[in-house]
């Protein structure tokens, strides 16, 4: 019977763990769903709080790491605002003049100052690639789209 309680303890671990950031409640609820299983398989009041504490302590030491590590790769994976625009095609909406450092593209809608990336004139019309981003101001180059 005590294992009804070491089950409600993992789920509400667990919605905890839905409500905040950091994997670390959840290292408890995996504690907690093993004591159950003890309980169930009638292990003693003992051995399931030595189950639940050993197994949240290497959930903690073991587990967490592994998986923080995971989600912070995915996460510096991701551009967002003005540096996702990097490596994105565009055309030409003004003609960028190498010598006098004018010229616009349009990308996605946007309009953008632009200059070229090896200093050389493109002229209106043509498609190009965003290689960098400086303030408001791109750098392109010409491709084939």
């Amino acid at each position: 019977m005590e294992y009804y309680y070491w089950l409600i303890a993992a789920i509400v671990l667990v919605i905890l763990e839905i409500m905040t950031a950091g994997f670390g409640v959840i290292c408890f609820a995996i504690g907690a769903a093993m004591a159950a299983l003890v309980s169930g398989l009638g292990g003693s009041l003992t051995w399931q709080v030595i189950v639940f504490v050993v197994v949240s302590l290497l959930a903690f030491i073991f587990l967490r790491p592994v998986v923080m590590r995971f989600l912070d790769k995915k996460s510096k994976d991701v551009k967002t605002n003005a540096e996702a625009i990097i490596g994105r095609k565009g055309v030409v909406s003004e003609r960028i003049d190498g010598e006098q450092h004018t010229g616009r593209v349009a990308i996605d809608g946007d309009d953008w100052k632009a200059v070229s990336e090896d200093g050389t004139v493109i002229e209106k019309g043509t498609n190009v690639e965003i290689v960098k981003l400086d303030s408001i101001i791109v750098t392109v180059r010409r491709c084939n789209v």
